[in-house]
């Protein structure tokens, strides 16, 4: 029975057919080639969806980082100028123009220091100086952290001065008005709340391209 079965596929394979058939397995064995070399050339071929994301993330980071520092840096000056300055409240005095900061007030083209210890004035003081130091920390050592604690300071300070001068030195004085020192306290607060945000976009912006990063 095997011996006719052996005569039989014998009989099949003619000359013409096994010709046939190692062409049909040298194509085979050239197609699986090219699939695996294709294959091969997918996986080392580098993502062009990423090398363009890339390079846009890292610079959106980096303007993130850079408008955090010129806000910081811009409110800084702010909070010093402010402080130092004498323009915080405008009112008329006895007939005369004057005006007052946190350490000097102003009277017919004369400053003269401020003696008295009230209080809303030293806690407005005290604010004042913690949030330029905390803001200048911040921005020299890079923490953002620094910079949302400079704004609180402002906050609060401007808030109790605010708040004590509408309440008694507003009915103490008729004609009165808040000046430019005291607008830039709101302005520098503002600036530095910026800042803040800014440096919280560009850490998460760092964050996802290493949680994104090559393993």
């Amino acid at each position: 029975m095997y011996r006719a079965q052996g005569r039989f596929i014998q009989a099949q394979l003619t000359p013409q057919r096994i010709l046939q058939c190692e062409k049909l397995l040298s194509c085979h064995s050239t197609l699986c080639v090219f699939a695996s070399e294709s294959r091969a050339a997918e996986r080392c071929a580098p993502d062009s969806s990423c090398s363009v994301v890339g390079p846009l993330s890292q610079l959106k980071m980096y303007s993130f980082m850079g408008g955090g520092l010129f806000c910081a840096i811009v409110g800084n000056i702010l909070l010093v100028v402010c402080t130092a300055t004498d323009y915080w409240m405008q009112y008329r005095l006895s007939g005369n123009y004057a005006h007052q900061g946190l350490w000097r007030y102003c009277m017919a083209n004369k400053c003269y220091m401020q003696t008295d210890s009230i209080a809303y004035w030293n806690a407005t003081r005290a604010f004042m100086i913690l949030s330029g130091m905390t803001c200048f920390a911040g921005i020299i050592a890079g923490i953002m952290n620094h910079v949302f604690v400079s704004t609180f300071f402002v906050l609060v300070g401007m808030a109790i001065y605010t708040g004590v001068t509408v309440n008694f030195l507003g009915r103490r004085f008729g004609d009165w008005r808040f000046s430019w020192s005291y607008i830039l306290g709101w302005v520098a607060m503002l600036m530095t709340f910026f800042a803040g945000i800014f440096y919280i976009c560009a850490y998460r912006m760092c964050e996802c391209r290493r949680g994104n990063g090559p393993r």
